[in-house]
Order: C-alpha cells, then structure tokens, then sequence
C-alpha cells in the first residue's frame, strides 16, 4: 500500500504536464517521474517484490494521479 503520497509539478508554469512523485512503500521511499503519458520513469531503485508488486503500486499511482491531478484542473 502506498503510503505518504507526494506529487508536484515539474514546471514552474504548471501548464506543462509531468510530475515528481515520492510515496513510501512497504518501508521504503521511492521517487519517480510521473508522464503525461502515464508513464513512471522510476528515479530511486524501487525493490518491488516482484512485477505483480510493481504493477499494483502503478495502477495506486495512476488512481491517485487521476483523483489528484486530473480530476482537480
């Protein structure tokens, strides 16, 4: 489970899409790039158990982007 979710934008204008991440998981803080594309371009070495592991704490992000950033503008 995501915990301590964070997101800014990368851009001071904010009218360009793309933002720094950081939550913990599982005990660890992870930090990532999160593209307009829905893209995750990973800036710490997460250590996910496994590719299910990843792929879940991806779609919490994506559902977390979607309440946060797109459904706000």
């Amino acid at each position: 489970m995501i915990q301590h979710f964070h997101y800014q934008s990368m851009f001071e204008n904010k009218q360009l899409p793309g933002w720094l991440i950081s939550f913990t998981y599982e005990g660890q803080r992870i930090s990532g790039i999160y593209h307009k594309t829905g893209n995750i371009e990973w800036t710490s070495p997460p250590l996910f158990r496994d590719q299910e592991a990843e792929e879940n704490v991806k779609k919490q992000l994506h559902d977390l982007m979607l309440y946060h950033v797109y459904d706000q503008a």
